[in-house]
């Protein structure tokens, strides 16, 4: 389960609709109008990339079959112009087109006939999995009484020294600064970060929080980053 950080929002302001048969587009926009208050229409190439130069949505799903041009084409060119989340629908259902159309830059694709609720939980999976990136690049890097965190260049000093961290260090580190301000229990960071059953959670979180204190806490022994939610877990207190 994907988790949002406290305040995040991921309610999107503009969905656009691929699809050539204005039927099952009509079906579309109504599920789609559920969760997001202006919902567009393109019914061809033309008019999509029109759509997405007047204005770019927060999430685009996509036909392939379309009257002038192929979708996957579309797909492409898309991606040249926007980063925003596009979930593929359509009938076709072999694997090796479906994997041609994700290394394209598809982020889903949803096999015609599905349900709307199956549609409205992919496409709300998608908007979470954005907004989780967002965030990720608006907490990637900062400075706190001599300490500085940049998760993109995965590098920590602390008084000017680099603090050398594991690599479950850092995945540890990168689950916490993402859902910023919300407790994370003893099972969520176990399932996000070791994602194995076998082993004692509570001792392996315990030691791994104890060991990144003592690099990324100003003072170890008063954690202000990392702080213990007591009945809860762990939250990371945003600078």
């Amino acid at each position: 389960m994907t988790v949002v950080p406290k305040g995040l929002s991921v309610d999107p302001a503009c969905l656009l609709v691929v699809e050539d048969d204005p039927t099952l587009s009509a079906v579309i926009v109504e599920a789609l109008s559920t969760i997001c208050p202006r919902v567009r229409s393109a019914f061809t190439v033309a008019e999509a990339i029109a759509e997405c130069s007047k204005e770019t949505p927060d999430l685009i799903v996509l036909d392939l079959g379309l009257p002038d041009g192929d979708g996957s084409q579309l797909l492409v060119h898309l991606r040249e112009i926007t980063s925003v989340p596009i979930v593929v629908l359509s009938a076709r259902e072999e694997d090796d087109e479906k994997v041609l159309l994700l290394d394209a830059g598809a982020d889903d694709f949803i096999t015609k006939p599905c349900s709307p609720a199956e549609l409205l939980a992919r496409v709300r999976g998608q908007l979470r999995r954005a907004a989780m990136s967002t965030a990720a690049r608006s907490w990637s890097r900062f400075a706190l009484d001599g300490i500085e965190i940049d998760l993109v260049a995965q590098r920590v000093t602390r008084d000017g020294a680099v603090q050398r961290l594991t690599p479950t260090e850092w995945a540890l580190l990168r689950v916490l600064v993402l859902h910023a301000g919300k407790p994370l229990s003893t099972k969520q960071l176990w399932d996000m970060v070791w994602a194995r059953e076998f082993g004692d959670p509570t001792v392996h979180i315990r030691v791994h929080i104890t060991h990144l204190r003592r690099k990324v806490e100003p003072n170890p022994s008063m954690p202000r980053l990392i702080v213990t939610e007591p009945g809860l877990g762990y939250r990371f207190v945003a600078p």
